[in-house]
């Protein structure tokens, strides 16, 4: 082999960092993949993608036999009395008929069904990390594909996705003054599986040999931007922000995981479920997610990356401590953060005390109307 060759391709020996993320663009573009197991291969679609056109050339695939994977918690939604993710055979149903079982709210729970075997669950597994719905089209095939599809190996998708620790680059950074005289500066990370960006504010100058302040903040477009009043994570982003530059400095992790993880299409549509009477909780899990699908290895990997081992996090969430911890961060303690509780979120906020274990004792108090009227 030519030794500029050899250099060029040992910049990208992450043979399955490279596959997991060309097939987490495939589903997003509505494109099939191939899932090779030991024993196996299936051709693997999300439905929350796939158009009725390329829906019926699959299905018009000589041979071949359809089923949908969905997850335990879109399972239990539609009446299925199930512990795990299930598989559901398809007999021939149309496009519209299989978008309703996925996502669907006025669906029958279905008669015949099985549970869900390893590349039906790799397959939903992709499907979240594409911030897809957790619904997958699945196609067992024996022979040879001729079309040209992107391949992906069971052992690959696991070996990338399976990782407890994620590799980051710093890609920029820059000096940022922020509004109340408040010096920081915003590093932008790039890593793990679909390459989104993730953002380091540092405010002000901290320490990192003693324990420094930090708050976790999954970006939240609808609240942080235009402020929503359906929840209070634009008053938490700026209280944050606040109590960081009185402490004398801190880091803010702006994390890219919108709508607890299921990104903003979804997190639309868990919106109209609520509207609909739907707690947050329940909106989630009919659309087949758990209560939170967010992960805080990213942040671990961030703060590692940055020097910060120590912290005073501030934080309502138990699961962010417990997720540090088990990732090696020191938490040394932990501090509060409330938003305003008003008439438009206190319902939102009282399922995360309630279910979620969220420590809000605001709660306590009768809400406030927020100034402004009513948002949606």
């Amino acid at each position: 082999m030519n030794p500029g060759w050899k250099a060029f391709t040992g910049l990208f020996q992450d043979e399955a960092q490279l596959a997991v993320d060309r097939a987490l663009s495939e589903l997003r573009a509505g494109r099939p993949i191939l899932l090779e197991g030991a024993q196996s291969r299936a051709m693997l679609a999300a439905i929350d993608a796939l158009s009725a056109s390329a829906f019926a050339a699959i299905a018009g695939y000589p041979g071949i036999e359809l089923e949908l994977a969905l997850s335990g918690a879109r399972a239990r939604a539609i009446g299925l009395a199930v512990d795990g993710a299930v598989s559901l055979p398809l007999d021939g149903l149309d496009h519209e008929t299989v978008c309703r079982l996925a996502a669907g709210t006025d669906v029958e729970p279905p008669a015949r069904w099985s549970p869900a075997e390893a590349m039906a669950l790799m397959g939903m597994e992709l499907c979240k990390q594409a911030l897809l719905l957790p619904a997958v089209l699945i196609a067992e095939i024996g022979g040879r594909v001729a079309a040209p599809i992107h391949r992906l190996t069971l052992a690959e998708a696991q070996a990338s996705l399976g990782q407890s620790r994620v590799t980051l680059e710093i890609v920029s950074r820059a000096r940022i003054p922020l509004a109340g005289d408040i010096e920081a500066s915003f590093i932008v990370f790039r890593g793990a599986p679909a390459l989104r960006d993730q953002l380091a504010i540092i405010v002000g100058d901290p320490d990192p040999q003693g324990p420094v302040a930090l708050r976790l903040h999954s970006a939240c477009l609808t609240g942080d931007l235009f402020g929503s009043l359906r929840c209070d994570c634009g008053d938490q982003l700026r209280k944050a922000v606040q109590r960081l530059a009185e402490a004398g400095g801190g880091v803010l992790l702006y994390l890219d995981q919108e709508g607890r993880g299921t990104g903003l299409r979804n997190k639309m549509r868990a919106y109209a479920l609520q509207d609909a009477g739907l707690d947050t909780i329940d909106a989630d899990a009919m659309l087949g997610y758990g209560a939170d699908e967010r992960r805080y290895e990213l942040a671990a990997g961030m703060l590692l990356r940055l020097g910060y081992r120590q912290v005073r996090l501030l934080t309502n969430n138990p699961d962010k401590i417990s997720a540090l911890r088990r990732a090696g961060i020191d938490v040394r303690e932990v501090q509060p953060l409330a938003g305003v509780v008003t008439m438009e979120n206190r319902r939102y906020l009282a399922t995360k005390a309630r279910r979620a274990g969220h420590t809000l004792e605001d709660l306590l108090e009768p809400p406030r109307r927020a100034e402004g009227g009513r948002g949606r």
